[in-house]
């Protein structure tokens, strides 16, 4: 299943004020459709809904999509004409309790984490959904200017569990490789590649100075 260059165009030029949560730009649109293009995705799953559920139920042959009603962004994608409404599937509800709750059947070819912008809501996204990713899928996260967001997105970038594909305005596109999954009821931490390239990391201490841990009790200042 995919989308054909009419539809996708329609889409791409819908408004970014299209529903009152906020739209994803053409490009990413188009960008979205360009993985489907190399590898239609048999099952996908969003935070957040609008124009990306518009092109991924074109894409996908089974497509989740969790969101609350935000600023009407459910009510208007269920209502485009632009929908292939038997490919969608819609979660709605607050994200941090419906993708904890959601039995995944299947393993993802796509995910895109739109839903939630506060901290740590994206990491609650991340954290149910990267298990379900088999290799070679996508994981598109949004907004990493929002500084939280990119917090995320540095983690993921120096993760041996993804590859960074491209950046496409604010949304970076990950492919998931073939490294083993991080164990999500384990730790570990010190086998993570960001912590295993900037530990120990710098902070400021109760003076206000920059200083350095070298261990628990010892710390060298900047």
């Amino acid at each position: 299943m995919t989308a054909n260059s009419d539809i996708l165009n329609q889409i791409a030029a819908l408004p970014g004020d299209w529903h009152g949560a906020g739209c994803l730009s053409g490009d990413v649109i188009k960008a979205i459709k360009s993985y489907s293009d190399q590898k239609p995705f048999e099952a996908s799953l969003e935070t957040g809904v609008g124009k990306s559920t518009l092109i991924l139920s074109h894409c996908s042959k089974k497509h989740y999509a969790f969101a609350a009603d935000f600023g009407g962004s459910v009510t208007r994608t269920r209502n485009s004409e632009l929908l292939n409404a038997g490919s969608v599937i819609f979660i709605e509800g607050l994200c941090q309790k419906t993708i904890p709750a959601h039995d995944f059947p299947e393993k993802l070819d796509f995910a895109l984490i739109d839903g939630g912008h506060g901290y740590p809501f994206p990491e609650l996204d991340y954290y149910f959904i990267y298990p379900h990713l088999r290799p070679g899928a996508i994981l598109a996260v949004d907004d990493i200017h929002i500084p939280t967001i990119h917090n995320m997105f540095a983690v993921l970038r120096e993760d041996e569990m993804f590859d960074l594909d491209r950046i496409v305005g604010t949304t970076a596109f990950f492919r998931r490789t073939n490294a083993e999954t991080f164990d999500p009821l384990g730790d570990g931490w010190w086998l993570q590649g960001y912590n295993q390239k900037y530990y120990p990391a710098p902070i400021i201490d109760e003076t206000g100075k920059m200083v350095q841990y070298t261990s628990p009790g010892n710390k060298i200042p900047l």
